[in-house]
């Protein structure tokens, strides 16, 4: 049970025994930060770019609250974004660097068995009072108690938090996790008085008080929420933020479904049009805003991995709980045949969940440091982990008959055989399952998948749900099957656990959405995080990433090397791009109008 000590001063008798580090402007995953503690600005933003103006960005779905911490309602995402703020912001042109927000410093002994903070005296909430050392504690208790069960799994990891002075704390770690000095630095800070007498699990359109740039201005659930620049924002003058929350409003418009979203753009009531159609792209603007020049495209690339998007299998249902049928059901998906028929070929497809990135798997055999961390487990290994795994190369031309030729042996050798063109199991009982989609999901590649099955004698039902349905039976992983997408950084770390880990397989609310539970997953996320050196840290990840890939949980999509944005020519941002490119902190945080609203 987390413990709370409250001092007045620097307790000599509680720090006995415990490395004192000294404090630091800035903390890294790995290595050092890339900014010195005199640093003027981030490096890809603007420093002195104009404020005012506007944003009009187009979401599906809907929202029914406006607490973003709870697994109760749909919150949009902008609350979290623009009106809380956390101990410590994120650069998003290092892999994983923080440096000081809300806190004016951080300290951690080098076995970061402890993390302590100061807070900045100056820091204000938007209705103008102190963040106070008892708003950080009453966030992290909260949030451990009844927030989304991240905050939760964090949580338990603290065993005591110690108030060290008047503007200053100390989070003490029950389990070792090189990592969590930086996770406890990024969780937000609340109000404390502002959620009195509330419950804080309870779903709720009252709008809480952040610290954050933006307050909400106005709203209507599930159709739009405005967001409103604080000109009085404290840290407005903070080296981390200059040439950031440029904008005076942000506002966010529903849409039911990707269709409409575009024709908001092509009126002229949304600004930004993100693409992902490459034929789109080429043709579909030609209309009169962007022949005249109030519209422009724009090309951001990235250096981040290319994370997982495909059609994931939930291995909780028995029908995908042999690796052979979910290899058979990999083989009938010609992925070259759909591509090409949907993209023109001009999308490269994800490999594996690190691919594009120096954490991803190599080819061939495991060999040296990640052998090494996979051997404990050797016995119970899927084929492929150890010798190397590569997705099916199916024929261009759809016909895609030597996989399903493969597709029909491993179906027969988990059991299943074809009686009067039905796919049957020893009971009689036929394959057949449904592919769960959103309106903004691609319908066409699921139509596609589910023909190309029905060659083996499989039945798929498509069913399209609305946006609440979707998230309520995807959380509870009420599914067959889905398409999901997962982003992943440069240094993974606790989120993977979130992710993949084997507490997820029953747990309700992770991500965890194909159900893995395997104790080499496990260990390798452990690794992750007590590892102390970039060689450990990086043989880990792609020991990881080799038992995802060769897990088959998921038929892996396309990947975009780089972002297609359509955007108001009046809106910019700056011509050098953060590593992570069109990600967190990018769009609306660094972009600005071009002509001030007067």
């Amino acid at each position: 049970m987390l413990r709370v000590l409250v001092t007045t001063t620097i307790s000599w008798v509680v720090l006995a025994g415990v490395v004192v580090a000294a404090p630091r402007h800035a903390i890294s995953m790995y290595g050092e930060p890339d900014l010195p503690p005199n640093f003027a600005h981030l490096p890809y933003v603007v420093p002195d770019a104009p404020k005012g103006g506007r944003i009009v960005l187009g979401e599906t779905g809907g929202f029914d609250s406006l607490n973003p911490f709870i697994l109760k309602g749909t919150a949009p995402w902008g609350m979290r974004a623009h009106v809380f703020e956390s101990l410590m912001g994120r650069s998003w042109d290092e892999p994983f660097t923080l440096y000081g927000l809300l806190a004016e410093s951080i300290e951690t002994p080098p076995d970061r068995s402890w993390v302590a903070f100061t807070l900045r005296e100056e820091a204000r909430f938007s209705d103008g009072s102190p963040v106070t050392v008892e708003d950080v504690i009453f966030s992290h208790e909260v949030l451990s108690k009844k927030g989304l069960p991240g905050f939760r799994t964090t949580g338990a990891k603290v065993a005591r938090l110690v108030r060290t002075g008047p503007r200053s704390l100390r989070f003490d770690f029950a389990t070792p996790d090189r990592e969590l000095p930086l996770i406890i630095g990024l969780r937000p800070v609340l109000k404390q008085a502002d959620w009195a007498g509330l419950d804080f699990a309870a779903s709720s359109l009252r709008p809480p008080i952040g610290s954050g740039p933006y307050i909400v201005a106005d709203f209507e659930a599930g159709r739009f929420i405005e967001f409103r620049r604080n000109p009085d924002y404290w840290a407005r003058d903070l080296p981390l933020m200059r040439g950031q929350a440029n904008l005076d409003i942000l506002r966010y418009e529903f849409f039911r479904n990707a269709e409409a979203r575009f024709e908001a753009f092509r009126a002229g009531i949304v600004m930004v049009a993100r693409e992902g159609d490459p034929a789109r792209w080429e043709t579909a603007y030609d209309f009169p805003a962007a022949r005249e020049g109030r519209i422009v495209q724009a090309r951001v690339p990235h250096g981040r991995p290319t994370g997982m998007n495909g059609l994931v299998f939930n291995t909780r249902r028995p029908i995908f709980a042999d690796w052979r049928v979910r290899e058979a059901l990999l083989l009938a998906f010609n992925f070259e045949w759909i591509n090409a028929r949907l993209n023109g070929g001009a999308f490269p497809r994800i490999a594996s969940y690190f691919s594009n990135s120096p954490l991803g798997m190599a080819p061939g055999p495991a060999e040296g440091r990640v052998a090494a961390l996979l051997a404990p487990f050797s016995g119970r290994l899927l084929p492929g982990v150890m010798e190397g795994y590569a997705l099916p190369v199916g024929m261009r031309d759809g016909s895609n008959r030597r996989n399903l030729r493969r597709a029909v042996g491993l179906l027969r050798d988990a059991g299943w055989q074809v009686v009067d063109g039905v796919l049957r199991d020893a009971e009689g009982a036929p394959f057949r399952f449904e592919i769960m989609l959103r309106p903004i999901d691609s319908e066409a590649v699921a139509n596609i998948f589910a023909n190309s099955l029905a060659r083996l004698g499989i039945v798929a039902d498509i069913r399209i749900v609305d946006a609440a349905q979707h998230s309520a039976r995807r959380s509870t992983y009420d599914f067959d099957m889905m398409i999901n997408a997962w982003a992943l950084s440069l240094s993974p770390g606790n989120e993977q656990a979130f992710y993949w880990g084997s507490e997820g397989r029953q747990l309700e609310g992770t991500r965890n959405y194909m159900g893995a539970q395997d104790p080499a997953i496990d260990a390798m996320i452990d690794t992750l995080l007590r590892a102390e050196d970039r060689a450990t840290f990086v043989a880990a990840a792609r020991a990881l990433d080799r038992l995802l890939t060769a897990g088959r949980y998921v038929i892996p999509l396309w990947y975009a090397p780089e972002s297609w944005i359509a955007h108001d020519a009046r809106l910019s941002f700056p011509a050098r791009t953060p590593l992570y490119g069109d990600w967190i902190g990018f769009m609306p945080d660094i972009w600005w109008w071009q002509h001030p609203a007067q």
